[in-house]
């Protein structure tokens, strides 16, 4: 633990289930503006507040302090409590041990669920002579994306509550009340300012990274050999020291040992499905920073509560994004930013659904709302998205990023993409022809009559649009450009339930995605051959946004390429699922203990950024877990069966798909039997140019 470069980029994350969150460096030294031991909402908003942001633990003995925290002020830290740390431990709560001379010092954080309360157990387990513990606690109360400075306004005072004492920094925030089991324990008033926290993970990114923390005073108690001393900090008021023990010990009862790394993925799991007063039940996209956003919520769930068997939570939260809903979208409400896939997700997550529930009930619950989405499409969402007379769906608006690829720098796209986009296609055509499939079962001949050709129409024109004679999908398609970068987006079309691609074709792009995309740690989003491939986040916000889009890795489109692996090899494909899952078995150790980041860079050592725990990336490996479990338990004659739309050909059956990491040798590329059709090329757009010198002219195979 004394080696700050080690421990300063592994973090801890605790959650109370309903938005609020603990987290900060396993050393307990703040990093980011996000970091704090109580980040909560204070109203019915998905924002939450810094209100407690560290607490300092002093050890004192025959007149001398030893000061166990760990700060960073500009350029310095002071006081360097991590020298005296021995031992951390993640479960079942995170637990960190300090030796100072003869004392050892046990710390057990433990964030208690469906309150917004934080318990710390110290216990001093050996002593030699007569000790005194010091607790000395430091206040934001800000919103998690600001900061803290210094100021006349703040109330610095505190004042008498049970055990302990109460404060309260601005008017508009609640009381947090400062409790122990102690009941001799005395508080000592001392406001005052401390200036100049640096946060270096903010400052990295080029954010403004100084906050200036206020502190109302310290505790000071004895504390003996073999003794447990409770620290609660809370929003409500606990009623005796004896509750508060008997809280803790209640709490820390129900607490389940991360054993493995599967168990620490379904205990991270838990952590994103909130309940918000009002009923609401919503999903975390990721930790630190976001909120709810619908996408990420609908490709989340089916590897976050139903690999769990909790389809309770999955209806839960479908039935508020449901009730939110205006004219077939989620954008405008708290669930979503203006997407133009984010509806079209809903129908991947009810076919995943649909596996707990029958069709039966899942049509009358959702059926209706299933059919506003489409109408919704076809009568268009203004002029920015909409299905056009050719059965595709354009999405396009000077300026916007309508896709996931959503990042923007210096007001546009990183990653241009206006017209018709691969995986909105994709998406499109699975939720017609998936409401089409449950409408026939429930005898809907009116929704039958008004649709039945859009598949086919859909298809053919896709086809015709996106299918490259070098055996890939294009990336997207406008007035200008047929655009061939090879790109993560493509495999959606493959492992969708309803697709639009042959066996061969498919076949075909799972060898571009092994050849240039897939790695240790997901899928690249962008291949390293393209000229504008960024394969680091360097050292600021904007090399981080170029390269989310155009380099980075993300885990979520592994999901389709395993579904699509099983669909193709069988069971012969699972070795090699398998050793997907395994490759991260390292990374829950490393970033943020128990969990996984949003995304990686491009090349080795693939160092993970973004978020600290985010939920597409989690849902993402549960997903991958779930498809490689069905396949691996089941008997050989009830093994899970290819959808009749990826059901291989006996040809394609003999290959086993295999994923070579890092492959060097490129595919042979295949001539196109059909007449080359001319296609229009595009100036390079601002981060984006086409992938070759020489312009690819797109040409389309006909149908035999």
């Amino acid at each position: 633990m004394g080696n700050l470069e080690y421990s300063l980029q592994r973090e801890m994350l605790a959650t109370d289930r309903k938005g609020g969150y603990m987290s900060t460096t396993i050393v307990c030294c703040n990093t980011r503006k996000y970091h704090g031991l109580m980040v909560a909402p204070i109203d019915e908003t998905d924002e939450a507040y810094v209100l407690l942001s560290s607490l300092d633990e002093t050890i004192i003995q025959h007149d001398q302090s030893f000061n166990l925290a760990l700060h960073r002020y500009k350029g310095v830290y002071e006081p360097r409590g991590h020298k005296y740390i021995t031992d951390f431990k993640y479960t079942p709560t995170p637990t960190i041990t300090y030796r100072v001379g003869g004392v050892i010092l046990r710390k057990e954080l433990l964030w208690i669920h469906k309150r917004t309360q934080l318990m710390i157990r110290y216990t001093l387990v050996d002593a030699h002579s007569d000790t005194t513990l010091r607790l000395r606690p430091f206040f934001a109360f800000r919103n998690k994306h600001a900061l803290s400075k210094a100021n006349m306004e703040a109330d610095g005072r505190s004042y008498p509550a049970k055990c302990g004492v109460k404060s309260k920094l601005y008017e508009g925030y609640p009381w947090l009340y400062l409790q122990t089991n102690k009941k001799d324990a005395e508080f000592v008033a001392a406001p005052d300012w401390y200036y100049g926290f640096e946060y270096p993970e903010e400052i990295k990114r080029g954010y403004d990274g100084y906050e200036d923390l206020m502190t109302t005073g310290y505790f000071e108690m004895s504390i003996k050999k073999g003794e447990s001393i409770i620290f609660s900090a809370a929003t409500d008021e606990i009623a005796s020291a004896d509750a508060i023990s008997e809280m803790y010990e209640a709490s820390l009862a129900r607490r389940t040992h991360k054993i493995d790394f599967l168990s620490c993925l379904h205990h991270s799991a838990r952590q994103f499905i909130v309940r918000r007063p009002g009923g609401r039940t919503e999903m975390i996209a990721g930790y630190p920073w976001y909120g709810t956003v619908g996408r990420d919520t609908l490709m989340s769930l089916p590897g976050i509560v139903l690999e769990q068997k909790y389809k309770e939570d999955c209806l839960d939260v479908l039935d508020t994004m449901v009730r939110e809903m205006k004219d077939g979208d989620f954008a405008g409400s708290a669930s979503a930013w203006v997407a133009a896939d984010a509806p079209l997700w809903l129908f991947w997550t009810l076919q995943n659904l649909e596996k707990h529930i029958s069709a039966k009930a899942l049509w009358e619950r959702y059926g209706e709302v299933m059919k506003s989405v489409l109408e919704a499409y076809r009568r268009g969402f203004g002029e920015k998205v909409k299905m056009h007379d050719n059965g595709l769906v354009w999405a396009a608006a000077d300026g916007e990023a309508l896709t996931w690829m959503d990042t923007k720098l210096d007001g546009k796209p990183v990653a241009q993409r206006a017209g018709y986009a691969v995986e909105i296609q994709a998406l499109w055509y699975n939720a017609v022809s998936y409401t089409l499939a449950l409408a026939r079962k429930m005898k809907d001949k009116a929704f039958v009559e008004a649709w039945a050709a859009v598949p086919e129409l859909t298809k053919k024109s896709f086809i015709e649009k996106f299918w490259l004679d070098e055996g890939y999908l294009a990336d997207y398609v406008n007035d200008y450009e047929t655009n061939d970068f090879r790109r993560s987006n493509m495999l959606v079309a493959c492992g969708l339930d309803y697709t639009m691609l042959s066996e061969e074709q498919i076949m075909d792009v799972l060898a571009v995605v092994r050849q240039h995309l897939i790695t240790p740690r997901g899928v690249r989003s962008l291949s390293p051959r393209n000229p504008f491939y960024e394969p680091s986040y360097g050292e600021d916000q904007r090399s981080e946004d170029k390269a989310s889009r155009n380099g980075a890795i993300w885990i979520w489109p592994l999901m389709f390429y395993v579904k699509t692996g099983f669909a193709i090899a069988g069971e012969r494909f699972l070795p090699e699922a398998k050793d997907i899952l395994a490759a991260f078995d390292e990374e829950i150790q490393t970033s943020c203990i128990g969990s996984i980041s949003e995304c990686f860079e491009g090349d080795p050592p693939f160092r993970a950024h973004g978020c600290l725990s985010q939920a597409t990336s989690v849902g993402g490996l549960l997903y991958i877990s779930d498809l490689i479990s069905a396949w691996d338990k089941a008997p050989k004659a009830a093994k899970p069966k290819a959808t009749k739309a990826t059901k291989t050909t006996k040809a394609a059956k003999a290959e086993v798909v295999e994923v070579k990491v890092e492959a060097e040798v490129e595919k042979p590329k295949k001539k196109c039997g059909a007449k080359k059709c001319a296609a229009k090329v595009a100036e390079a757009p601002v981060v984006e140019a086409a992938e070759e010198a020489k312009p690819k002219r797109k040409c389309v195979r006909k149908k035999k």
